[in-house]
């Protein structure tokens, strides 16, 4: 059963930087195209960043020139570094993709379980 795991959340003062990581585990050989997704109380789940199995990027006009998102595809993880955080960034953030597994079976629409990061003003 293959897994993404995300790590490095936690509480950063406002205009502060967080870098979160998100791995792939159980026998996963590729990663297709990732993205980090985020969730606020009272609102909907919206996509954060994106990146292609080619590296094309793309982000959220919340996290245009604030996030980037990158790939490590050797160590199977993605990353997003979250820069000039505000308040309203408090979410829980979800990592998704589609993963293939060590006996080539797709795996797609996978998501973590969250990590939640939290901005104080």
């Amino acid at each position: 059963q293959v897994q993404l795991v995300e790590s490095g959340g936690g509480l950063v003062q406002a205009g502060g930087s967080l870098t979160l990581s998100c791995a792939a585990s159980g026998n996963v050989i590729k990663m297709y195209g990732m993205g980090w997704y985020r969730l606020s109380p009272g609102a909907r789940r919206d996509v954060v960043a994106s990146i292609s199995d080619f590296g094309v990027t793309g982000y959220s006009k919340s996290g245009e020139g604030r996030f980037t998102i990158s790939r490590d595809d050797a160590m199977n993880t993605v990353t997003l570094q979250m820069n000039n955080l505000s308040p309203e960034d408090t979410a829980v953030y979800f990592c998704n993709g589609a993963l293939q597994d060590i006996n080539g079976r797709y795996w797609g629409d996978i998501w973590g379980q969250g990590t939640q990061v939290t901005v104080s003003s």
